[in-house]
């Protein structure tokens, strides 16, 4: 038996003012589509704002359904969204941020994992890497420079 042992290195911002000026546009994007979540049964919204290397900026936020399996992420939201109208541009960046409507968010919120598996998969279609950044309502930032970085062991079309 060999032991496997994964590590990833993840960047970590005081706030967001620590940012470049870039990702804090991008950043406040993603706040104020998190701001227009509908969140009625979580109270816990997310916001995500992808920058394309067109230049163009998709946002997303959750949106929930009574039958809970029906809803879809923030990430997924705008992601989909930018591979549906932008089916050749690539996935520069990434901003997230999350806040709950039951207690203050300072702790980082990364994409959960069916939005990682997402992310990954346009990350191996373009072949290039795309840049994570994520936080709570306020406080720390945490950038990941690839998807790579939060799902090391992905599951991609090369196993099919």
């Amino acid at each position: 038996m060999k032991s496997l042992n994964i590590t990833c290195n993840l960047e970590v911002y005081d706030s967001c003012e620590e940012l470049p000026q870039e990702i804090q546009d991008l950043m406040d994007r993603a706040i104020d589509a998190r701001d227009k979540a509908y969140a009625p049964y979580s109270k816990f919204k997310v916001g995500a704002a992808v920058l394309l290397d067109n230049g163009e900026v998709i946002t997303g936020s959750n949106q929930e359904n009574a039958s809970y399996p029906s809803g879809l992420c923030a990430e997924r939201t705008a992601i989909f969204y930018a591979g549906a109208m932008y089916p050749e541009a690539k996935f520069l960046k990434i901003a997230l941020s999350a806040k709950s409507l039951n207690h203050r968010v300072i702790t980082p919120i990364p994409p959960c994992g069916s939005c990682r598996q997402a992310i990954a998969e346009y990350e191996v279609k373009q072949e290039s890497p795309i840049e994570i950044y994520f936080m709570g309502e306020t406080g720390k930032v945490v950038k990941s420079h690839s998807l790579k970085e939060l799902l090391p062991l992905i599951f991609d079309n090369s196993y099919l």
